[in-house]
């Protein structure tokens, strides 16, 4: 779950799993973290709905240990 200011900088990240607060400095987040933003479409339950949501690392390495498929894990050697 994600605050913004008025001036839409970004002030709070919240896990939407366990609810800890993840560190945001200065409108960057400092820690890791992963944003999930899904628009269902029609041959779906949930047509015409966006769904967003955060996940600190920790419930996420948890929520993906449960996939009877591994997730596709690619290395970057180019930081920005």
């Amino acid at each position: 779950m994600r605050k913004y200011s008025k001036n839409g900088r970004l002030e709070t990240v919240v896990c939407n799993m366990c609810g800890k607060k993840i560190a945001v400095k200065e409108g960057i987040v400092r820690e890791g973290a992963a944003m999930f933003d899904h628009a269902w479409d029609y041959f779906s339950e949930k047509d015409g709905e966006v769904h967003h949501f955060d996940l600190c690392e920790g419930c996420y390495d948890e929520l993906v240990s449960q996939f009877r498929i591994p997730v596709d894990v690619e290395e970057k050697t180019e930081l920005l």
